[in-house]
């Protein structure tokens, strides 16, 4: 069995901005809310530094927190945790996956249209970056390969080769 990280807080409900950060900060680390207060994460050096930073923070601010190493006394109970970690994680990638069938439409558009010109294919660029830096965030969260990673790698890499097509063809067109 593994080891989890458990971060349990309470804060003043003004200002909301506290709040919203705490979320915020608990969710870039992968961090799945249950039982309402209730905070869990894998442990690692990582994520053990992040939520003592984030206490910090939060006490600060007049809220409280604890946060504890623990193990599940039974894998069933271990079991229910990562399905919900999973669970997140493909949410996750599901809107990568739509966004990437949104930047194949731009791209059909842009290339039916004609408008091949090296600021499209600039701005595309930047909407791929985007895209592969938003899967490598979760990626990292992504700790036991939630069921629509490969999904959102292939969606991906039909990403990068619809985005080279077109570039070659602002190439052809431009020079």
């Amino acid at each position: 069995m593994r080891k989890w990280l458990v971060m349990s807080y309470n804060l003043p409900t003004e200002p909301s901005r506290i709040r919203v950060a705490a979320w915020r900060s608990l969710k870039k680390q992968g961090a799945v809310n249950i039982q309402k207060s209730m905070w869990v994460l894998p442990y690692s050096k990582e994520n053990s530094t992040a939520l003592s930073l984030l206490s910090q923070e939060l006490e600060k601010n007049n809220g409280e927190t604890i946060i504890m190493e623990s193990i599940f006394l039974a894998e069933r109970y271990e079991q229910k945790i990562t399905s919900i970690y999973n669970k997140a994680r493909s949410l996750e990638y599901e809107e990568i996956i739509d966004k990437c069938n949104d930047f194949f439409a731009e791209i059909e558009n842009e290339t039916s249209t004609e408008n091949l010109t090296f600021a499209e294919a600039e701005e595309n660029e930047e909407e791929l970056n985007k895209l592969l830096s938003w899967f490598n965030k979760i990626n990292v969260r992504d700790i036991f390969g939630a069921p629509l990673r490969a999904e959102t790698e292939e969606a991906l890499e039909k990403c990068k080769k619809i985005f080279e097509e077109f570039s070659d063809k602002v190439f052809d067109k431009e020079t």
